[in-house]
């Protein structure tokens, strides 16, 4: 399998994973030494894992895929993000009202695993829609 199609597989299984929220396939698809970047932070798989869990049961985040360009080890996505605010998030109660926004990942793989993830979401489409408090 060409760089470019194992990056690509790889990249399509983060997703399914993270749709499912299949922690530990997560943790197999990234290198023990990642580095994540995003809206909430920045750190390894123990930071950001447990930031993931919260936003999954608050929000049951779904990813799909629009567009996605592989050159060599470097895969970037963009995506419509799709959820419904269903637990408590950081003091605010659940509404119950869905959201929808584009959302964009940029990976780095080395021997088929993620080493690098950086994330940019609208965070303030996703409080106004659902109607949390701004920070």
């Amino acid at each position: 399998m060409r760089l470019e199609e194992r990056n690509k597989a790889v990249v399509l299984a983060y997703v399914d994973a993270f749709n499912r929220g299949d922690f530990a396939a997560l943790r197999r698809i990234y290198a023990a030494d990642a580095v994540v970047q995003g809206v909430l932070g920045r750190g390894g798989m123990g930071f950001v894992l447990p930031v993931w869990q919260e936003l999954h049961e608050a929000f049951g985040i779904q990813l799909q895929v629009d567009d996605m360009v592989v050159a060599g080890e470097t895969v970037v996505v963009r995506y419509t993000e799709r959820g419904t605010f269903r637990a408590p998030f950081r003091g605010n109660p659940p509404t119950g009202r869905s959201y929808e926004l584009v959302a964009m990942e940029w990976f780095r793989l080395h021997e088929g695993r993620i080493v690098e993830r950086w994330g940019a979401r609208d965070a303030a489409a996703l409080a106004r829609q659902v109607g949390m408090k701004p920070a």
